[in-house]
């Protein structure tokens, strides 16, 4: 019998309580489906005041512990990760695992990278205030200006990746906030990393109060954007 895929996911949580039951949920049942790929979660925590540890650990993850941030947090959980391709995406829900198949198949046709994009025919969101619409499509169109990209979505975590691409990119990779997902974008276009774009809806964040802060963290993707510009 061929043995099965091993697929990572890593995610990053924050008082995430009260969503991280439901999200493993439905990452197990995808998984349940496919008699070809077996599975890890890691959750790496910001050191939540409540319950997210113990549910992560009741329900079989292996629980890091970061206090840096998401950018920091995910390079935490990629370099303990063992599968053959690492997934990460979000605790709150906004993610659908169904969607796991598109990013998994990507890279099994020989991508290094897939990117989950909202703004691409498939895509969508139902979470995402006209502000920060403006500011993806401000740092989208400066980066692909700046180094000749397509992308459409740069500030979106569901994402696939093989192992030469974390292999090229983890030794690169510095920023600890929000602005990982741009400086992955970024290191991979410089790297000439073979990168497709997915197409994923957004879903609202079922509970609790998001981290992201509008300019706190549209600046810090700025200043990844700038610091790549100069290095």
């Amino acid at each position: 019998m061929r043995a099965k895929q091993l697929i990572s996911i890593v995610i990053p949580t924050l008082n995430e309580e009260r969503n991280l039951g439901r999200v493993i949920k439905e990452i197990r049942k995808f998984f349940g489906k496919r008699r070809d790929l077996d599975y890890e979660i890691i959750v790496v925590d910001g050191y939540s005041d409540d319950r997210t540890v113990d549910v992560a650990k009741k329900l079989g993850c292996k629980v890091l512990y970061d206090e840096f941030g998401k950018g920091s947090a995910l390079r935490k959980g990629m370099k303990v990760a063992r599968g053959s391709i690492v997934v990460t995406m979000d605790a709150d829900l906004s993610h659908r695992a169904i969607e796991l198949g598109m990013l998994i198949e990507a890279i099994r046709a020989g991508y290094d990278i897939a990117m989950g994009s909202r703004f691409i025919q498939g895509g969508g969101t139902e979470d995402m205030p006209w502000h920060r619409k403006l500011g993806n499509r401000f740092f989208v169109w400066l980066v692909n200006f700046i180094w000749g990209t397509k992308y459409s979505d740069l500030c979106y975590g569901y994402r696939s990746f093989s192992r030469r691409a974390l292999k090229a990119l983890l030794p690169t990779l510095s920023c600890n906030g929000f602005g990982i997902e741009t400086e992955i974008s970024i290191k991979a276009a410089k790297l000439r990393l073979k990168c497709v774009e997915i197409p994923s809806f957004e879903k609202p964040r079922a509970s609790g109060e998001g981290k992201l802060k509008t300019i706190r963290d549209g600046l810090s993707i700025l200043s990844t954007i700038l610091k790549e510009l100069m290095g």
